[in-house]
């Protein structure tokens, strides 16, 4: 891109979205597991890897860290076997708050390790509370200076084995843990874990390269501590939440669209929430397809909570498809505290918004108008983008650097369904 002018996309409102696109691999999953390569004694080479920007970062920090790095298209492979260094400094972190999850894995293996706290991130405070009460439960002592955590082993030897049950569920601070507890010293017991699909991922990963974790996907996590971990393969799941808002895209424009190579498992709850709406929805073994079944989109309720109830992730989109659905909708936020910054976006373009705390209410309109808005963050990028493929005239977004942390593609994919949708 040319540095003295910032990308933007333009998006036309256009007729209804048809054909089919393939999910790219899971940010939400890529990014724990390349730093769980941390970990392994050999080469790592992971397979449907997505072309993100929050890819590059950690692999860039991975490299920081002294790690060798190659990546061939959708594969990367991963060697570890050079880092020598522990500290992961800020200017690295500070461009993805994802990157608190080499804190685990390097105190494991190398008993210290030096990683500047995250900043703020734009959806609430997100704190790191819970990742350094696990690994001081793993007796790895941790001291916060300078915004940074120092955490260390006694004498550099193994962390041990304990019980510990999260405050709270939280994805990346149980991430962060299981990372840590599969070289610890005995055995470790984890309660009230998050099941996401993504922990599920990094927890099969890790077991491929020989970690012994038992009770995967339920909130209770027992993990017996190995010496080591060799290297191996592995292949991203695909993004649920990708999948999620082509879906929604379909949806809204009462197109028919077809994702192929997901796992239509991970989309229940969507699902469930496009059925509200009156769609038509098609499940095969690895696809989902959404077609228009009502003449007019129906309001839906919807509540965010942790895995598998409905994802804080997709709570944007819906709220995208709400502006233009009949009646009136409420979207009850329950994960972060100010997730709702879209909705002024939205509103610019003539939606019927109102927040009450921890809910949105939406009551429908016939159209929305094109007008220029701002992505405040990840997946209100692509819910002001489903707005612009239904409104009346042009759509134009900036700030899509959040698009490209998360979505790999989306222009050519949507595009390609249709959509009059481009970069300048």
């Amino acid at each position: 891109m040319h540095s003295n002018n910032v990308p933007k996309l333009v998006i036309e409102g256009n007729g209804p979205l048809k054909g089919s696109v393939v999910a790219s691999g899971a940010k939400n999953a890529v990014l724990p597991i390349l730093a769980a390569t941390i970990l392994a004694s050999e080469p790592v080479t992971l397979h449907n890897v997505p072309k993100l920007q929050d890819v590059i970062v950690l692999t860039d920090l991975l490299k920081d860290l002294g790690a060798k790095v190659e990546i061939n298209e959708n594969t990367v492979v991963i060697d570890p076997t050079s880092i020598n260094k522990i500290r992961a400094s800020h200017d690295l972190v500070k461009l993805m708050r994802a990157s608190i999850l080499v804190l685990g894995p390097l105190v494991s293996k190398f008993g210290e390790a030096e990683v500047s706290l995250p900043g703020g991130c734009a959806i609430g405070s997100r704190p790191v509370d819970q990742h350094l009460k696990g690994l001081e439960a793993l007796s790895a002592n941790i001291e916060l200076k300078n915004g940074y955590v120092y955490a260390s082993t006694t004498d550099k030897t193994r962390l041990k084995g304990n019980h510990f049950t999260f405050d709270m569920i939280t994805v990346t601070g149980a991430e962060n843990i299981i990372m840590a507890a599969v070289l610890s010293e005995g055995q470790t017991i984890l309660e009230n874990t998050a099941q996401e699909p993504e922990v599920v991922d990094l927890c099969e990963m890790l077991v491929k390269l020989g970690a012994k974790i038992q009770g995967i996907g339920t909130a209770r996590l027992v993990i017996d501590g190995v010496d080591k971990l060799s290297g191996g393969e592995h292949t991203i799941m695909p993004d649920r939440i990708e999948v999620g808002t082509y879906l929604v895209a379909g949806a809204m424009t009462y197109g028919d669209v077809t994702v192929n190579q997901c796992n239509p498992i991970h989309q229940e709850a969507t699902i469930e929430a496009l059925l509200e709406t009156g769609c038509g929805v098609e499940v095969g073994d690895d696809f989902v397809r959404v077609y228009p079944k009502a003449t007019k989109l129906k309001a839906i309720d919807i509540k965010t909570q942790p895995y598998p109830k409905f994802a804080t992730d997709m709570q944007a989109q819906f709220m995208a498809l709400a502006t233009v659905a009949e009646g009136k909708s409420t979207i009850i936020e329950t994960i972060f505290e100010n997730r709702f910054m879209h909705a002024n976006e939205l509103s610019r373009m003539g939606a019927n918004i109102r927040i009450e705390d921890h809910m949105a209410i939406i009551t429908g309109i016939e159209k929305l108008s094109g007008a220029e808005v701002s992505a405040t963050d990840l997946r209100a990028s692509a819910a002001l983008i489903l707005a612009g493929l239904v409104a009346e005239g042009t759509t134009i977004m900036d700030q899509i650097f959040h698009l490209d942390r998360g979505y790999d593609g989306i222009e050519k994919k949507l595009t390609s369904l249709g959509a009059k949708i481009k970069r300048i």
